[in-house]
């Protein structure tokens, strides 16, 4: 049997999964109260399997489980018969197959694809984007929560061993501004970023930070302090905020990171798999990198499978300064087995000898696990 016929696509296999999650997840986008996703299996002849995972979030960007299910069948179809082993060509197929909007099939058969590659090649998954790093710390979220909730949610964190606080923010000011103080008051050390996700305009933002910056807190870092399409709007709170500022809904794949970069309207770009897949993903980190741009990685509400393929993505590449991956953190049941996030936020990818490290827990598919 020729190689390439050992490494034939003979299945797309795809589980609809969901679990509660411990507290409600609130965005200014809406609120999340339990995690609906999708397991992929990809199977080649020889018998090598790789996992992924599809976690769109509603409140994000409308994507929804059942719609990339529908999405993830019709691009599995297509891939039967074809070589894993031409990974990069399968990547390309996976993006053609499916529309920018499908994000989460896109990242789902993407990472089932690679981590297929990287089991039957030994190698963990980051050595494919490069393996710069072995390591990545996560912040930790606070939702929008009342100012004690989140008092009490930061020295949590903090008992943790994490040292950064991503705050969300964007749905009442004089209640966020009170959040964010309520959290540097548990502990002058900790560093604070913001997350608005298109809740504010860019004067409503420019405010937020004045009011803090009379308090004598300074965030690291504000995420998407306008409207996606309000580019200006983003521009404005870069140049007069006195904190970087990074696009997340604004940038969509390759193109939104190209003129991102090349208008130079943000510091940072935060990069997520869900939105856009591995392909796309990839390609835009490396124009990040090329015009100097800060980056980042986060996420939608993921179990450690995707989380761990995304931390991988970061550790591979390097040069993610910040990294948002905690959502395993918010399952009330974790419906994977393998590699958690550890203490510190520390995702310790150094213990994984082949492939993401993770796989959905046994039960899931009644088929045998590779």
């Amino acid at each position: 049997m020729t190689r390439r016929a050992r490494a034939e696509i003979v299945a797309v296999d795809d589980r609809l999964f969901e679990t509660e999650l411990k507290e409600s997840f609130e965005i200014a986008g809406g609120a999340a109260h339990a995690h609906r996703g999708v397991f992929v299996r990809v199977a080649w002849k020889d018998g090598t399997v790789g996992w992924g995972e599809a976690a769109p979030l509603a409140a994000f960007n409308g994507e929804t489980a059942d719609g990339a299910r529908a999405a993830i069948r019709r691009a599995g179809r297509a891939l039967l018969g074809r070589d894993g082993a031409a990974w990069r060509s399968r990547l390309d197929d996976v993006d053609e197959l499916l529309p920018r909007g499908a994000g989460a099939a896109r990242a789902a058969l993407g990472a089932a694809l690679l981590d297929a590659w990287t089991r039957r090649a030994r190698l963990p998954l980051r050595a494919l984007f490069g393996g710069a790093l072995a390591r990545v710390a996560s912040d930790v979220t606070v939702t929008l929560v009342p100012p004690r909730a989140a008092a009490a949610a930061a020295r949590r964190i903090r008992a943790m061993g994490v040292r950064t606080v991503k705050i969300k923010v964007g749905r009442d000011a004089d209640e966020d501004c009170a959040r964010v103080l309520a959290v540097a008051e548990v502990d002058s050390r900790l560093t604070l970023m913001l997350d608005a996700n298109q809740g504010y305009g860019p004067r409503q933002s420019l405010e937020l930070l004045r009011r803090l910056r009379a308090r004598g807190v300074r965030p690291a870092l504000f995420e998407q302090p306008a409207a996606a399409d309000d580019w200006d709007g983003l521009a404005r709170v870069a140049r007069l905020g006195g904190v970087p500022v990074a696009a997340d809904e604004s940038v969509r794949g390759r193109a939104d990171a190209w003129e991102l970069c090349r208008r130079r309207v943000v510091q940072v770009l935060n990069l997520k798999l869900m939105k856009m897949g591995l392909r796309e993903a990839w390609d835009a980190a490396l124009i990040a990198k090329g015009a100097g741009m800060g980056l980042m990685i986060g996420g939608m509400i993921e179990t450690s499978l995707a989380m761990t393929a995304a931390a991988h993505f970061a550790a591979g590449l390097g040069d993610f300064r910040f990294v948002d991956l905690d959502t395993p953190l918010w399952l009330a049941r974790e419906p994977t087995r393998g590699l958690r996030l550890g203490r510190g936020g520390v995702y310790d990818l150094s213990e994984v000898r082949a492939g993401i490290g993770v796989i959905p827990a046994a039960g899931i598919f009644t088929a045998r696990c590779g």
